[in-house]
């Protein structure tokens, strides 16, 4: 159902998406545009939505594109000015509301169109994004780069679709798990899911019921919680202890804002590292070749579980173009982030049933293996059974790109003066690595590593270890530092 409502936008002009986009300030981060809500005003949108048909349309056919939200307030306006758009260009916009960035990314792929999804994921409120997919999956670096090259000419009309949501996409990804089993494999399991703003918080208890699963619903809230599974909170971190044993739970189950990124805790309440949960569903599925990001906990390559891993600079497109090598040479393909988001790059089978390849993060897959894996074992024992090597990650928010990258071009021309003003001027560096970021190895084995965020003005910290609480003190003390240099 589709009706008009004026809104009374921008007077008509001739515009050009390219120079829209350059003075928006809006950028590509490592998974879609991302800016300040007050940037992405209805004529930005549309230029976005021009210079991405553009592209599309020149390797595809198609007369419809799929549109879908999450729960931040601003997204619902912006998808509505993205479907006008779709409209002035003779396209049909297919609107599916609120549910994950996988969902939709699914259900375009299997009806061979392009799909938009408006979504900040993880990043502070004030802020939005917008991903865009081909038909065949996740656009590339070169799709983005055309993007905003693109030189389409456009006009902003008086109106704005309002569009009914339709129910299929959610159905259709529902039915790409439940279809596995023949009988509801999660039976006797006690899942709590933490619901808070997901896009996914509807789908994620009528899916994992169907599989078997006791759920308990957990703190569903009416405001956007901007969750970052990289970066968990400590009130986060104390809600699942309490959660497990209030309610007895075998594992927690939770997302980010646009469910691509899943968060897992153990039946104890202690929160999974995303490249653990991609670590182990990658072995379950008997994935011949794995693609990771170079921050990914270093016990990928040493669990002997995997005949190739490949380092990628962070962010899926980056995994994504490295399965193309990969298929050539491997049965099987997947990647992960340490973030969680789960990428299935090739065909496979599990419990003797095919599962097609869904070329984006996905946060569901990941944390289905594992739950069934965990009838027979308890999750932390599973995890046990991996190299101990631990990982911690932590950001300075409102941090200055500016002075993000002042601090990695200190590290790349004199990385002793860095580790000296750091106070790590005691630690023998082994490697300093510049895949992304800086990343410096100390004999030993302890890892240090800073980036700036390619979604928002923060300066993250990662910190690899023989323990947690070692983790912990590289990044505090990493980030104590620089802090007090603000």
């Amino acid at each position: 159902m589709v009706a008009l409502m004026g809104v009374g936008m921008i007077n008509q002009q001739c515009l050009v998406s390219k120079n829209v986009i350059k003075q928006s300030g809006i950028e590509f981060g490592t998974s879609g545009a991302r800016g300040l809500v007050t940037d992405f005003t209805p004529e930005v949108c549309i230029a976005f939505t021009y210079a991405f048909i553009a592209v599309m349309k020149s390797s595809y056919r198609f007369n419809q594109v799929a549109l879908a939200v999450d729960n931040r307030p601003s997204s619902y306006g912006m998808a509505m000015a993205c479907a006008a758009a779709l409209e002035m260009m003779g396209l049909e916009p297919v609107y599916y509301g609120v549910i994950p960035t996988p969902a939709l990314a699914y259900k375009a792929m299997t009806d061979a169109i392009p799909c938009i999804m408006v979504t900040g994921s993880h990043i502070p409120f004030d802020r939005n994004g917008l991903k865009f997919y081909r038909p065949d999956g996740e656009i590339s670096k070169c799709d983005e780069l055309a993007i905003l090259s693109a030189e389409e000419t456009f006009s902003v009309e008086n109106n704005q679709l309002c569009l009914e949501p339709r129910t299929d996409a959610a159905a259709a990804y529902m039915e790409r798990y439940t279809s596995l089993f023949d009988n509801p494999p999660l039976a006797g399991m006690r899942l709590g899911i933490y619901e808070h703003s997901s896009a996914g918080r509807d789908i994620y208890a009528v899916l994992f019921e169907r599989l078997g699963a006791e759920v308990i619903s957990l703190e569903r809230t009416e405001h956007f919680v901007p969750i970052d599974t990289e970066a968990v909170s400590e009130a986060d971190q104390d809600k699942a202890k309490k959660w497990s044993q209030l309610h007895n739970l075998d594992a927690i189950f939770s997302t980010d804002g646009d469910g691509d990124r899943p968060l897992v805790a153990d039946e104890s309440g202690n929160w999974l590292r995303g490249d653990i949960l991609g670590l182990l569903c990658a072995a379950q599925l008997g994935i011949e070749a794995v693609a990771i990001p170079i921050s990914c906990n270093t016990a990928v390559s040493a669990c002997g579980k995997f005949q190739s891993v490949t380092h990628t600079k962070i962010g899926s497109p980056y995994v994504l173009e490295a399965f193309s090598e990969l298929n050539l040479k491997y049965a099987s393909v997947a990647g992960f982030e340490a973030n969680g988001g789960f990428l299935l790059g090739s065909h496979v089978e599990f419990n003797g049933q095919p599962l097609a390849p869904l070329p984006t993060r996905d946060a569901v897959l990941p944390a289905l293996i594992l739950f069934v894996s965990a009838q027979l074992s308890k999750i932390s024992a599973m995890v046990s059974e991996l190299p101990q090597r631990f990982t911690y990650s932590d950001r300075i928010k409102d941090f200055p790109r500016e002075k993000s990258n002042k601090i990695i071009e200190l590290g790349v021309s004199d990385i002793s003066l860095l580790m000296s003003e750091l106070h790590f001027d005691k630690h023998q560096i082994v490697l300093v690595d510049q895949t992304d970021g800086l990343r410096v190895v100390f004999f030993g084995g302890d890892v240090l590593h800073l980036r700036p965020s390619g979604n928002a003005p923060e300066l993250r910290c990662y910190a690899e270890s023989h323990s947690v609480e070692s983790a912990k003190l590289i990044v505090n003390q990493c980030l104590g530092y620089l802090k007090g240099s603000i």
